[in-house]
């Protein structure tokens, strides 16, 4: 027991600072939406095809061919538009651009965003994030077993009495018990998220991939998508229109992503892939054909992100993040206060002798 003690304190004392980063950044992407403070974000969705070709075709004027464009809707009531040189734009569904932006540091939602999900630096910090998530485990896994044989002393506190070591002990105990289903849902999810073969056969998606097609990139216009958006609304009835994604190199189609009712993730996972010269459909992927894996996988980030659920869930979900947050910090503070603590007392003790 004591080597497990050992193994959690210093553990938690290297990376605490890294699950507070991910906890306290995954609690405002909770309310990404709501904090996302552009003119017309309150606007009432209207998804038709002939609004969504109009407001593609305000865009494709840029001097940056478009990249991909996120249509309004999850909460949010602008378009959100990437162009290939990096910046980007919120648009209005009338067409107006009402943001814009050269650099995703210019947009705290949209750093903020990579900060949680790649630490900055790319696919290496998704994956040290994955590899945050599994500590976590560790942590709440052996948090549990070194709290039953302290159980009577349980004491559920917000905040610790004091802030000296020992009430933070205290306090990162018992709150960790009371919160290790929420927080387990948070890293579990997150963590096959990054690594999606530690969940074996349940998670094992035969993953499908675009067609090739023979046409080069072009920048369509209104009258060219909507009838493209016509077809693939009626390929797919009641299905919502989320993301046009333009091809980055030669041979790729055009995709357009939509959301069928019985998906939880806010984009969907419905994929329409169309020729980008004569914007003709040429294949799809329905994940109502997909088998079990595919439908648990999909709910994996809307889960995490409190993307399903209502209010109930982001509560909850901030509540997750708000004590991860706490849980790391609080930790690594309180172990490298005590020891400074002890170097202090030490260095006393010599000076007297």
């Amino acid at each position: 027991m004591r080597i497990l003690s050992l193994l959690h304190r210093w553990i938690g004392a290297i990376g605490g600072l890294l699950l507070a980063v991910l906890g306290l950044t995954g609690t405002l992407l909770v309310w990404r939406n709501q904090v996302t403070f552009v003119a017309h974000a309150g606007d009432t969705v209207r998804p038709d095809p002939g609004s969504l070709a109009r407001a593609v075709d305000a865009v494709s004027q840029a001097p940056s061919p478009i990249d991909r464009i996120t249509f309004a809707g999850d909460g949010l009531g602008v378009h959100q538009v990437l162009f290939a040189d990096g910046s980007g734009a919120y648009v209005s569904q009338a067409g107006e651009t009402v943001e814009r932006w050269s650099s995703a540091w210019q947009r705290p939602e949209l750093w903020v965003f990579d900060l949680h999900h790649h630490l900055l630096i790319g696919d290496a910090g998704e994956t040290m994030t994955g590899v945050a998530g599994l500590t976590g485990l560790f942590f709440l896994i052996t948090g549990l077993i070194l709290w039953w044989r302290m159980r009577s002393r349980f004491r559920l506190r917000l905040w610790p009495a004091t802030m000296k070591p020992g009430a933070i002990v205290h306090h990162h105990r018992d709150m960790g018990v009371v919160t290790a289903p929420l927080l387990l849902v948070s890293l579990v999810t997150g963590v096959l998220m990054v690594f999606p073969a530690l969940g074996g056969p349940l998670l094992a998606e035969t993953r499908s991939h675009p067609p090739k097609v023979d046409s080069v990139r072009v920048t369509p216009s209104a009258h060219d998508l909507k009838p493209l958006f016509t077809a693939a609304a009626a390929m797919f009835p009641g299905a919502e229109l989320r993301r046009l994604q333009m091809p980055r190199k030669p041979g790729t189609p055009i995709v357009l992503r939509l959301r069928q009712s019985f998906e939880w993730t806010p984009n969907g996972r419905t994929f329409v892939y169309a020729d980008p010269a004569t914007l003709r459909i040429v294949a799809y992927d329905d994940p109502a054909t997909r088998g079990t894996a595919a439908s648990i996988r999909e709910k994996l980030y809307p889960v995490h992100a409190a993307k399903t659920g209502g209010i109930a869930w982001k509560l909850a979900m901030t509540v997750s993040g708000i004590v991860l947050t706490l849980l790391g910090s609080l930790a690594v503070y309180g172990f490298w206060r005590t020891k400074w603590n002890i170097g202090q007392s030490n260095r006393r003790k010599r000076k007297r002798i």
